[in-house]
């Protein structure tokens, strides 16, 4: 059994993997800003991911046999996670950074939710308080109030970016519900591997049929081919980085340390965007990453 890091320095690496992911988001916003597809986007991102995973494939010597019976499952939490990247980088494109961050991290809500109505465990009253927590936060960041009275003003956009924020955060929830009740027997090597080719695949063949008119249109310039470089490299670096050190850093206690990624975006989306919340905004974000934090940690308890 490998032996865990220290926890000061499991938690710096959380806090490093999560920045990157923060500016992974930012970069994918730059690119959009510059006239890029979403879909070129998760096609770069997908098969950077893609590369660094069959190395590991390989290099573990791990053999692409799925047990029987499981195979569609597989295919589902493929395509399951190429409709959360498609609808996560959506919003990012209609929202600010930090706002459609805040909006898929509901995901251990929904996963609670999934995972009752599928006959698990009821949630306690202790994850019910949590959910009611972030629930509120999330009515202040989004600003609803402002939103109902004045809502010609925030655009069509912002309401498709809330419920496409929201929808990203439910294909992830079930992803990981079918992970967790039937792949749990799989190598998690070959199911990442796995997951991402589908990812790569199919949108690819969303490109050709044409399913999002502009989706894989490229950038106007050089600032929005950087943005997708960055995304793809910054997303690899990232994921294969906690794929290789999961095993020695105890996510059971140090996993709510990853939600101070919507905190990096803030401050890597004001550097590079110019994105800025309201101080109200500010306080309702505060609240809800509180409340994914007290209920990631008393899931680990």
């Amino acid at each position: 059994m490998p032996v865990a890091l220290p926890r000061h320095l499991a938690i710096l690496l959380l806090m490093t993997v999560a920045t990157l992911f923060a500016a992974n988001h930012v970069s994918a916003r730059l690119a959009f800003d510059d006239g890029a597809g979403l879909l070129l986007a998760v096609l770069m991102r997908s098969g950077v991911a893609c590369v660094i995973l069959a190395a590991l494939v390989i290099g573990q010597k791990k053999r692409l046999r799925l047990p029987a019976g499981t195979w569609p499952w597989q295919l589902a939490v493929g395509l399951l996670i190429t409709l959360q990247s498609v609808f996560l980088y959506s919003a990012v494109a209609r929202l600010p950074v930090v706002i459609a961050l805040l909006l898929v991290n509901t995901f251990p809500i929904q996963l609670a939710l999934i995972s009752w109505a599928l006959g698990g465990r009821r949630p306690t009253l202790r994850q019910c308080l949590f959910m009611g927590t972030i629930l509120i936060g999330l009515l202040v960041v989004l600003d609803i109030p402002t939103w109902l009275k004045e809502a010609e003003s925030l655009g069509p956009a912002w309401t498709q970016g809330i419920g496409l924020g929201l929808a990203a955060a439910f294909c992830f929830a079930n992803a990981l519900w079918i992970t967790e009740h039937r792949l749990s027997a799989l190598s998690s090597t070959v199911r990442s591997y796995l997951t991402m080719q589908t990812v790569f695949i199919a949108i690819i063949i969303a490109g050709m049929l044409g399913v999002m008119p502009g989706g894989l249109a490229l950038p106007a310039s050089s600032t929005g081919w950087l943005g997708l470089t960055f995304l793809a490299l910054l997303y690899a670096t990232a994921f294969s980085t906690l794929f290789i050190f999961v095993p020695r850093l105890d996510m059971a206690r140090n996993a709510p340390v990853m939600n101070v990624e919507p905190v990096a975006s803030l401050i890597i989306g004001y550097v590079v965007l110019g994105q800025m919340l309201n101080p109200s905004q500010l306080v309702g974000g505060a609240v809800v990453l509180s409340g994914i934090v007290m209920m990631g940690l008393s899931k680990g308890r």
